[in-house]
């Protein structure tokens, strides 16, 4: 696991063949989640305060193995998460993502890019525009929303970064 304590009490990142390892198996954990999610109450049946029960009141003295936080996450969080994905979900606004969607965030995770302006990755600034022009075209909207138009297009983190925006955009515009 991240940080493995070696014989010599000096902890180390994983390595490549340490990754892999881990990965697969956070792969197939997730897969199984997927398969049996339907087992699951979407709602989570927990009372408040059940997790710090469950948990030791410090942090461990030494990384826990693979299988062993897995299991945590088994029998300790998944009772207490309301099931988004679940096909019997259906609150709040559609949520669901897709497994597709979860390897791109995977790839994107194993990256770490942090693509706030060209400078910083120039990949992640150019796709997102050439994206953005593909939805555009996918949606017919007028020449003023493709990037080499009057407006162009930006993805936001959140919801709530979106309304922001417009509404800055609103009190100009004013």
């Amino acid at each position: 696991m991240e940080g493995e304590q070696q014989s010599s009490g000096i902890l180390r990142s994983m390595d490549a063949e340490q990754l892999r390892e881990h990965a697969h198996k956070m792969v197939d954990f997730i897969a199984d989640y997927y398969k049996t999610i339907e087992t699951f109450p979407v709602l989570s049946q927990v009372q408040p305060g059940y997790l710090e029960k469950l948990l030791p009141d410090s942090a461990p003295d030494y990384p826990e193995t693979l299988e062993h936080v897995l299991n945590d996450v088994q029998e300790k969080i998944l009772p207490g998460v309301t099931h988004w994905q679940s096909p019997n979900y259906f609150a709040y606004f559609p949520s669901n993502s897709s497994i597709a969607g979860f390897l791109g965030e995977m790839l994107s995770a194993g990256f770490n890019i942090v693509g706030f302006s060209w400078i910083t990755s120039p990949a992640a600034t150019e796709l997102e525009t050439i994206v953005l022009d593909w939805l555009a075209k996918a949606l017919k909207l007028p020449h003023d929303f493709h990037s080499t138009g009057q407006g162009g297009g930006v993805i936001q983190g959140t919801a709530s970064e979106a309304v922001l925006v417009v509404l800055l955009a609103a009190r100009d515009k004013i």
